[in-house]
């Protein structure tokens, strides 16, 4: 892809994005030095699964969960993860850790013959459940984060978490919209997944 154009004074910030509601997460580490940071990793969450609206992946994502809080909870306990935004049924979103940051959202992974997608990646987290659709709202705000991504990244690629790690994961899954992704960006074909 071509050199990202220079981006619009202020729309970021030491990798924070002006559009986001800032809530720092713990859990992030330095990026490898001449990570290329290229790939842009679309998961999705619920907690619990298929619960909407509630503040436990925010909770998460900053080790405040109450692991007492429902059954499903205990399977998790413990766990510490973030990604770097988080995208609301309504459009909201959310950052966690600055994209000049690695956060910790992929886990075991391998894309574009490389290992340790954490590493070279920004993790985006639509709430949802995996394999159901997505709404409207979504789709734009992930659009406008993608392309203001572009301005500040050189962004080559875009991919599942069941891209990723196919092994383990299955999100965002069959109900997110690739096409409609890719009708909103102005990004070519070789972007996305095959």
């Amino acid at each position: 892809m071509e050199k990202p154009v220079p981006e619009p004074i202020g729309l970021w910030q030491d990798g924070w994005y002006r559009h986001a509601t800032r809530l720092d997460s713990p859990n992030f580490g330095l990026r490898p030095n001449g990570a290329c940071v290229d790939l842009v990793v679309i998961h999705s969450i619920s907690l619990p699964p298929g619960q909407y609206g509630g503040n436990e992946v925010q909770a998460l994502f900053t080790n405040q969960l109450d692991w007492e809080a429902h059954p499903y909870f205990s399977q998790i306990r413990g766990l510490e993860v973030s990604a770097h935004f988080y995208i609301r049924r309504d459009g909201t979103l959310w950052q966690f850790v600055s994209i000049d940051h690695r956060a910790w959202h992929a886990g075991q992974s391998e894309y574009r013959g490389r290992n340790q997608c954490n590493d070279d990646s920004i993790g985006i987290e639509l709430e949802g459940l995996e394999g159901e659709t997505f709404e409207e709202a979504q789709y734009t705000q992930l659009s406008q984060l993608c392309q203001a991504l572009q301005l500040h990244c050189p962004i080559a690629h875009v991919a599942g978490h069941e891209h990723i790690a196919p092994e383990r994961k299955q999100d965002p899954g069959a109900g997110f919209d690739w096409n409609r992704l890719k009708s909103m960006l102005n990004f070519p074909p070789s972007v996305y997944p095959r």
